[in-house]
C-alpha cells in the first residue's frame, strides 16, 4: 500500500471498507465531515425550503382571510344594496298605484259628469220635440 507525507509522519491508505470499520482514521473523518457538510447542506436547504414554504402558507392564510373578508364585505355590501333596492322598488310601486288610483278616481268624476250631462241633454231633447208638455 501507499504511503503518504503529511504532518511529519506516514500513514497508510486504507480501502473503502476498511475506512468504514475504523472511523477514527483520518481519511474516515474527513469522509464523516463530507457527510455532515452534505447533511448540513441539506439541513440548510430544507430550512430555507421550509422558510419558503412558511412564507407560501403564510401568503395562503393571507390571501383567505382577504377572501373571507371581501366575502363578507360582499355579503353586507349586497344586503344592504338589496334593502335599499326593496324599499326602492315598493316605494316606485307606491307611487304608481297612487298615480293610477287618482286617475281611476279622475276618470270617475269624468264619468259621473258625462252621466250628468248626457241626462240634461236627454231631457233638453226631449223638451225640444216635445214643446206642450209643461214642467
Amino acid at each position: 500500500m501507499e504511503e503518504e507525507a503529511g504532518n511529519g509522519g506516514s500513514r497508510k491508505r486504507m480501502n473503502p471498507s476498511d475506512e468504514e470499520e475504523k472511523g477514527d482514521s483520518r481519511d474516515g473523518m474527513s469522509m464523516d465531515t463530507a457527510e455532515n457538510e452534505e447533511t448540513e447542506t441539506k439541513l440548510v436547504a430544507s430550512d430555507e425550503m421550509e422558510l419558503h414554504i412558511a412564507q407560501i402558507l403564510d401568503k395562503i392564510e393571507s390571501f383567505t382571510q382577504t377572501v373571507s373578508s371581501l366575502l363578507d364585505t360582499g355579503k353586507t355590501m349586497f344586503k344592504e344594496l338589496s334593502n335599499e333596492f326593496e324599499e326602492r322598488l315598493i316605494m316606485i310601486h307606491k307611487e304608481y298605484v297612487e298615480k293610477w288610483q287618482e286617475e281611476i278616481k279622475e276618470l270617475r268624476l269624468l264619468d259621473a259628469s258625462n252621466e250628468e250631462t248626457t241626462s240634461l241633454l236627454h231631457n233638453a231633447r226631449f223638451l225640444i220635440q216635445n214643446p206642450n208638455i209643461e214642467p
